[in-house]
C-alpha cells in the first residue's frame, strides 16, 4: 500500500468536504478527498437537488392545471412519471460531474473508497473491506454526513418503509403514502406526490408542521396543503407499524387512538450521523448522540481533526455544510476568518406556497424578552403576484421595537427561497427597519413586499 503525503485530507466528499477541499487548493493546500460513492454526497446526489428538479416538475404540472386562468386551454393533460424521475437523476449526475471537474481544475486528488482514521495524521483507505492505501494528512477533516433514521424497533425495508432517497425513484406514483415526520422533507414529498395524485397523509408529533418555523406561517401553509388535498395529522404519535400488503400505522391523536394506511410509508423524521467505522473511538475522538464535538472552528478534541456538516449535527443543511467548510480551511490557513454565525442561516422548504426564514421566530423573540415591532405584507397585495397568479402568503419581519433591528424574517410564498436572500445581507448588516423601508424596491416585483413589510411594522405601508 502506497504512503501518499498531504496538507489536508477530507473523508466524505458531500457540500461539506468538496467546498472545503476546493477552498483549501486555493490556499496552496495540497488536498485529497476520501469518497466511497460520488462526489457531492447526499445533497447533490438525493437530496437537494434531485428533489428541487422533481418539485419543479411538480410545479410546472400545477401550473398546467390551471392554465384556464391565463387564457390557456388543452386537451388531455398527461404526465410520464418515469421521465420525471430521470430527469431529476440525470439534473444530479450532472451536478455531480460538475463537482469532479472542479476537482480537476483545482488539482485536487480524489480517492474512491471508505476512510478511516487509524492514528494520528493516518487514514486507511478501503475497497469492499479490504484496505488498499493509507494516507499521511497534517489535517483531517470529518464530512462524513448523515442519514435517514427511523422508528426504534421499525426497519427501513426501501421497499414498503421508505426514506427520501427511495421516494426519489419510484417509477410510479403511488396511490397512497402516509408520511412520518412533518419536517422540510415530510412537507416536500407530500406536495411532489399529492400533486401527481397520490392520496397523501403527514403524521407529525409536534403542534404543528415545520415546527422549527414561525407559527403563523406554517398554519397558514397547512391551510394551503390541506385545500390541496393532503391529510395534516399534528400532534400525532406513532404507537405501532404493521407491514403487509399495504402499511398500517397505530396513532394516538388529540382525540384518542386509531389506524391509519398507505401502500407505502416514507420516513421523515430525522438523520443520525455516519460516526461508524471510521476510527473515532479508537482515536478518542468525542461525540455525542451520532453527532461529534467540535469548537468554533472544527476542531475536536483530538489534534489536528476536524469535523464539519451533518455529522456535528443541527442545523443539518448543506448551506451550512459548506460555510463550515471554508471556514474551517481558512481557521487551518492561519486566516482567523469569522465565525459561522448560527443565528443567521436561511431555512428553505421548496414546496408550493414556499417557505424561507432567517432569525428569530415571533415566539423566540418574545421568550427573549424583546418588545417586538412586526410587520406583514400578504402577496395579495402585490401587483406582481397578481400579473403572475401567485396571491398565496405573506412576508412578516419582526423588529426590536428598542432599536429597529431585523430579529427574525418569515416568508410565505412563490419564490420566497429566493428572496430571503435579501433579509440575510440586512440581518448581516445590522439593517434597521427605516433603511430596509428607505431601499428602493424594482416595481413591480416581489420583493417590494419585504419593503412593505418594513413599513408596515411602523405604520408607513403604503399598499395597505
Amino acid at each position: 500500500m502506497e504512503n501518499k503525503q498531504y496538507d489536508i485530507a477530507i473523508i466524505g466528499g458531500g457540500p461539506g468536504g468538496y467546498v472545503a477541499a476546493i477552498r483549501a487548493a486555493q490556499l496552496g493546500l495540497k488536498t485529497v478527498v476520501i469518497e466511497k460513492n460520488k462526489l457531492g454526497g447526499v445533497c447533490l446526489n438525493w437530496g437537494c437537488i434531485p428533489t428541487k428538479a422533481l418539485l419543479k416538475n411538480a410545479e410546472i404540472y400545477n401550473h398546467f392545471k390551471h392554465a384556464n386562468e391565463f387564457g390557456i386551454s388543452y386537451e388531455n393533460l398527461q404526465f410520464d412519471f418515469k421521465k420525471i424521475i430521470k430527469r431529476s437523476r440525470d439534473v444530479a449526475l450532472r451536478n455531480s460531474k460538475g463537482v469532479e471537474y472542479l476537482f480537476k481544475k483545482h488539482k485536487i486528488d480524489l480517492i474512491s473508497g471508505y476512510g478511516k482514521i487509524i492514528g494520528k495524521g493516518k487514514i486507511e483507505v478501503s475497497k469492499e473491506g479490504k484496505p488498499v492505501e493509507t494516507i499521511n494528512s497534517k489535517h483531517i477533516i470529518i464530512a462524513t454526513g448523515a442519514r435517514p433514521h427511523s422508528i426504534p424497533g421499525v426497519e427501513i425495508d426501501r421497499k414498503k418503509i421508505i426514506s427520501s432517497s427511495e421516494a426519489m425513484i419510484l417509477q410510479e406514483p403511488p396511490k397512497s403514502m402516509l408520511i412520518i415526520g412533518a419536517g422540510a422533507i415530510g412537507v416536500e414529498f407530500a406536495y411532489f406526490y399529492n400533486t401527481f395524485g397520490t392520496k397523501v397523509t403527514l403524521v407529525e408529533m409536534m403542534p404543528s408542521i415545520l415546527p422549527i418555523e414561525d407559527k403563523e406561517i406554517t398554519k397558514l401553509l397547512e391551510s394551503n396543503l390541506k385545500k390541496a388535498g393532503i391529510e395534516i395529522l399534528t400532534e400525532t404519535k406513532v404507537e405501532k407499524v404493521i407491514v403487509g400488503d399495504n402499511v398500517r400505522l397505530s396513532v394516538s391523536t388529540r382525540d384518542g387512538s386509531k389506524e391509519i394506511e398507505g401502500d407505502v410509508t416514507l420516513m421523515a423524521i430525522g438523520v443520525q450521523g455516519n460516526i461508524e467505522n471510521i476510527g473515532l473511538d479508537e482515536i478518542g475522538i468525542k461525540y455525542e448522540k451520532s453527532f461529534i464535538k467540535v469548537d468554533e472552528y472544527y476542531k475536536t478534541n483530538v489534534d489536528g481533526i476536524y469535523a464539519i456538516g451533518d455529522i456535528i449535527g443541527p442545523p443539518l443543511l448543506a448551506h451550512v455544510a459548506s460555510a463550515e467548510g471554508i471556514t474551517c480551511i481558512e481557521a487551518i490557513a492561519g486566516k482567523k476568518p469569522p465565525v459561522v454565525d448560527y443565528e443567521n442561516i436561511p431555512g428553505c422548504t421548496y414546496c408550493q406556497p414556499q417557505v424561507a426564514s432567517i432569525g428569530l421566530t415571533e415566539d423566540k423573540a418574545v421568550a427573549q424578552g424583546y418588545e417586538l415591532k412586526i410587520g406583514r405584507f400578504p402577496f395579495a397585495a402585490s401587483g406582481k403576484a397578481r400579473a403572475i397568479g401567485e396571491t398565496d402568503g405573506l412576508v412578516k419581519l419582526i423588529f426590536d421595537a428598542k432599536y429597529g433591528g431585523l430579529l427574525g424574517a418569515h416568508i410565505l410564498g412563490s419564490d420566497a427561497t429566493e428572496m430571503i436572500a435579501e433579509l440575510g445581507v440586512a440581518k448581516t448588516l445590522d439593517t434597521t427597519a427605516h433603511e430596509l423601508i428607505k431601499t428602493v424596491h424594482a416595481h413591480p416585483t416581489l420583493s417590494e413586499a419585504v419593503m412593505e413589510a418594513a413599513a408596515n411594522a411602523f405604520g408607513e405601508a403604503i399598499l395597505i
